[in-house]
């Protein structure tokens, strides 16, 4: 009987173990919550890298809904930043505890964007008593 030739093993998983525990979204949702008990005026990626230990490009791997690495209940609590994020700036904003341009720019990563509308109206205009050209 002949032997079979060996295939070679595939690691699954193999590397360094994730950071991802139940613990770590325990963390979060904290931060969520309590986000000043950090010392930070909004809460923010950066601030809940900071209070989780990971990067902030990993809590966007996890985030990212067509990601090998997407976490669904993580997705939600970066979901969640991002409203009561939006939500801050504008109210302080409007009653004028946070600075005006600093609330500006944080909130164009929120799709806010200053416009002036530059559409120019044709009009007819009149010279010596003719007209002339429309404009």
């Amino acid at each position: 009987m002949a032997k079979k030739p060996k295939k070679d093993k595939v690691k699954v998983g193999a590397g360094r173990p994730t950071k991802y525990t139940p613990e770590l979204l325990e963390k979060a949702q904290d931060y969520l919550k309590n986000y000043k008990d950090f010392d930070d005026e909004i809460p923010s990626v950066v601030g809940l890298a900071l209070v989780v230990g990971v990067r902030r490009e990993t809590l966007h791997v996890w985030a990212q809904v067509d990601g090998d690495f997407y976490k669904e209940e993580f997705a939600d609590i970066m979901a969640a930043l991002n409203a009561t994020q939006e939500r801050v700036l504008i109210n302080n904003g409007l009653n004028s505890k946070f600075n005006s341009n600093i609330t500006k720019l944080v909130l164009g990563k929120h799709g806010y964007h200053e416009k002036l509308d530059t559409h120019v109206k044709e009009f007819n205009v009149t010279i010596g008593g003719k007209d002339a050209e429309t404009l």
